[in-house]
Parts: C-alpha cells; structure tokens; sequence
C-alpha cells in the first residue's frame, strides 16, 4: 500500500538533526525513552492517520491501534508526524520507537526491519464518480483515462504493473497526498482514482459520498508495525498485544469503529 522503499538512508542525516536530543532522554527497557511507545507515522493518509477537526491532534486506525499497543504495554503514546520519505530514516536514528503507518510488509523492508504480524490486509480499487458513464469494470478499462494515484505507493507500481504487462496506456497523475488525488475526481480533473481498497472504504462511506468502487482486487499486501532490526524486546510485546486484541476482540471493534466493518478476514487467521 501506501508506501514502498523510497530514499530512507538518503534521509538519515536529515533525521539525526532533528533527533539529536534523544540521547539525552532516559531511555526505557526496549524504547528510546522511558515511559512511551514513541510512534512514527505520516499524518495525511484517512483513515489510518489524519488530523482532527483542530489541525493537530492525530486520529484514525494506525492511531487507535497504537494508543492500545501502548496501553498493553504499559507505556504511554507519542505520535510523530513524518514526511513519508524520511520515515524508515527517523527509524534508524531513534526518532521513534516503530512505525504505524499503512506499511507494507515487502521483502525489500524485511531485509532492514522487523515487522510484526500483520494487522490488516489490503488490496487495490478503482473509484469514479457515481454516475459516471465511463464503462470501467477491471483495471483494462483504465486505457486512455486520466487515473490518479499517490506516487510511491502500491497504487503507483499497480498502476505501472497494468501498464507493463498487460498494456493499460492511460494518462499518469501523480500525487503527493491520496486525498487530493480524491478532490480532483470529485473536481472532474480526472477520471478515476487508484487507491487501496481500505482507504476507498472511508471516501465510499462518507455522508453524501459523491464516489463508487467499480472494482476492487483481493488483498495481497499486509500491513505490520515496524521497528529496527534486532529490536526483538519490543517485537515480541508487539506481536504479544496484537495476538491478545486478535482473541479478545478488540482488535475487530477498532475495526468497526474506523471502517465500519469487521476486516478480520483480511489477514491470516
């Protein structure tokens, strides 16, 4: 989903100058200061992560997942918002303890990182304007159309894949955030949108939603906490609280409450 391996050691100069306080913190058992689950995340991706009404209070599922992490561990949550292409760099320099951002778990990642069990599963979707007269019903029907998507995303290399290998020639808009890629839809700047399914679900059920899904693949991609390499103590509480709000249900009811739906089919029982 969201998000791929993009220029994360080119950014770690940049993280440590913003992060070169932390070793003056009192660092916890497996955290880098005593006390808190610290959390990187790009702010700027509904329903995972997104502002509140006041501009700066973080809310969505990677939020609510967290706050319950951290509860289980004792600990009390830190969010950090981050620029996506500097994120797995405030990892390496301990700006944060993990990330919870819509990530992906891929085998580029796995090579560098830890990633828990995953959390919930994705796949892709195609999104129009209702009403729309286009007849789109499969990625195919994108040839000659004006399709928007988050660049750097698995939307992107979706998008690439169609175009590659089974010759799907449209017109590329690439954007830096997925909801402007939305507002131009609803604009008619464009004609269609592809984005992961899961983050479809929140346009789609919006009051007065002006959008429609006229396609949606199977979840291929699974989303993880990551933390540094060789941070087992903390991957271990992770995937520990994971697992309890797996069987006693709580993990299903943040489902709920952000999506509107029970997704815990989505990822391996």
């Amino acid at each position: 989903m969201k998000k791929t391996w993009i220029l994360a050691t080119l950014c770690a100069a940049a993280a440590i100058a913003v992060c070169g306080c932390s070793s003056k913190k009192e660092r916890g058992e497996f955290t880098v200061e005593k006390g808190k689950l610290t959390i990187g995340m790009e702010v700027g991706y509904p329903p995972f992560e997104y502002f509140d009404t006041d501009g700066k209070t973080p809310c969505g599922f990677d939020v609510e997942l967290g706050k319950e992490i951290a509860k289980r561990l004792g600990l009390q949550p830190e969010f950090v918002d981050i620029a996506w292409d500097g994120i797995l760099g405030g990892l390496d320099t301990e700006k944060y303890d993990a990330i919870m951002s819509a990530m992906t778990i891929t085998p580029e990642r796995k090579a560098n990182y830890d990633f828990s069990m995953p959390y919930i599963g994705n796949g892709q979707s195609i999104i129009v304007i209702k009403g729309s007269t286009l007849k789109i019903s499969s990625p195919d029907d994108l040839k000659g159309l004006k399709v928007g998507y988050q660049a750097e995303t698995t939307s992107d290399f979706f998008m690439k894949k169609q175009e590659k290998e089974n010759g799907v020639n449209y017109v590329h808009e690439e954007y830096d955030k997925v909801m402007n890629a939305y507002d131009d839809l609803r604009l008619g700047r464009i004609d269609a949108v592809c984005s992961d399914y899961l983050v479809a679900v929140d346009y789609l059920g919006k009051k007065g939603s002006p959008f429609e899904c006229v396609w949606k693949g199977t979840p291929d991609e699974y989303f993880g906490v990551c933390v540094k390499q060789g941070n087992s103590a903390l991957l271990d509480k992770v995937n520990e609280a994971l697992s309890g709000m797996k069987a006693d249900g709580t993990l299903k009811t943040i489902y709920e409450k952000v999506f509107g739906m029970d997704l815990s089919d989505s990822i391996p029982q």
